[in-house]
């Protein structure tokens, strides 16, 4: 599918496992060098994405020379955050952007794929979830339409921290 910024989606392959896992650490590079207690490098190893891969979406943006400018994970359900759900929902995870390739807006076009994903399914919410310590990812997600809906003050991560998540949706034209 192309947007018509030029920027090309492809849904990811197993051998896309190592560029996901380079652009995860970058992102969470930078998150650390502005203040940002989200994502740590080394969080996610190319199994994890290996897993996505082979259980659901996962999503690569990448610009009309070929270079990966982001990409996000895509989940049918989120049990950890959102508990049992109805099937209306997909839940977007680790929307990531290569910040010295992308071009300006491309989190909000990947975003707007996620969408686009979602809503060809028939369901009829995206969801997504950022840490309640981040009030610059919160303000983000609610100038995109997100509503705050709830929150989950006790997720644990990979490496056995508990922290607060805040649960964000949109409605989405079906």
């Amino acid at each position: 599918m192309i947007i018509d910024d030029g920027m090309l989606f492809r849904q990811a392959v197993e051998k896309d496992a190592g560029t996901l896992v380079k652009l995860h650490d970058q992102a969470a590079r930078w998150m650390r060098a502005n203040k940002i207690d989200q994502w740590k490098p080394g969080d996610k190893d190319a199994e994890h994405f290996r897993a996505r891969i082979r259980e659901g979406e996962v999503w690569i943006a990448e610009d009309a020379d070929g270079r990966v400018v982001g990409a996000y994970e895509l989940w049918w359900s989120d049990e950890e955050a959102w508990g049992v759900q109805p099937p209306v929902a997909g839940y977007v995870h680790r929307l990531m952007i290569e910040r010295s390739a992308a071009p300006a807006g491309a989190g909000m076009r990947i975003l707007e794929h996620a969408e686009y994903r979602i809503a060809r399914t028939g369901r009829e919410r995206a969801r997504l979830d950022c840490v309640s310590t981040n009030p610059r990812l919160l303000a983000y997600y609610q100038g995109a339409g997100y509503r705050v809906v709830g929150e989950c003050p006790s997720k644990q991560g990979t490496d056995g921290r508990v922290y607060g998540v805040i649960l964000m949706e949109r409605r989405l034209d079906v």
